[in-house]
């Protein structure tokens, strides 16, 4: 028993195996710590090619040499994207508004049953043309002369590295980057705005 008390005490005092011990308790955290990082990082540097490939793109879409067409610019951003995330999946969006104070709008109603919002049979105004009430005044596609563009592209990415899976998230993520440019003035403005009461 006594020997058994010795070599118990001399254990206590030995400490030859707590760099390891301690190691392999933290380096699985600090590993998914630094995961994170990178993975964040190379998302942070994917948001800004595709930022200023769209600032690129609505600059030149302002241009009434461009008015007819946007696919180009849309090509050109796409291809700008998938030198970094080859897989990216690009979508983009044009919302064209007379002016930026209307930007996110709604169209404006008259409230005949005074129950603060649009329903089926109150006269509005349809400003974008498509003969439906809309929360949000913007009429698709770039616009004409003067009107001012919310010019918006979304990529769809799977990301790098498996630490969202490992914390239970999903392995894709969406990226967004929009700008917001006034047409230039190459032809008369043109607007649409009818009131229509159904």
């Amino acid at each position: 028993m006594i020997r058994f008390l010795k070599r118990l005490r001399s254990l206590r005092r030995d400490d030859r195996g707590t760099a390891i011990t301690e190691f392999a308790l933290t380096a699985p955290l600090f590993l998914l710590i630094l995961m994170g990082i990178f993975d964040y990082s190379w998302q942070m540097y994917g948001k800004q090619v595709l930022s200023g490939a769209v600032a690129k793109a609505a600059r030149a879409a302002t241009l009434e040499g461009n008015s007819g067409t946007q696919t180009a610019l849309d090509t050109a951003v796409r291809n700008k994207v998938q030198n970094v995330f080859a897989d990216a999946n690009v979508t983009f969006t044009r919302k064209a508004y007379d002016s930026y104070d209307e930007i996110g709008d709604p169209e404006n109603y008259t409230d005949s049953n005074k129950n603060g919002r649009y329903d089926t049979g109150e006269c509005y105004q349809d400003v974008n043309g498509n003969h439906n009430w809309d929360s949000d005044r913007g009429q698709n596609g770039n616009g004409g002369a003067e009107d001012v563009v919310v010019y918006t592209a979304s990529m769809q990415i799977t990301r790098i590295l498996p630490v969202w899976t490992m914390l239970g998230q999903p392995q894709s993520t969406t990226i967004k980057a929009s700008t917001v440019l006034r047409n230039q003035p190459y032809a008369a403005a043109t607007s649409t705005n009818v009131v229509i009461c159904t």
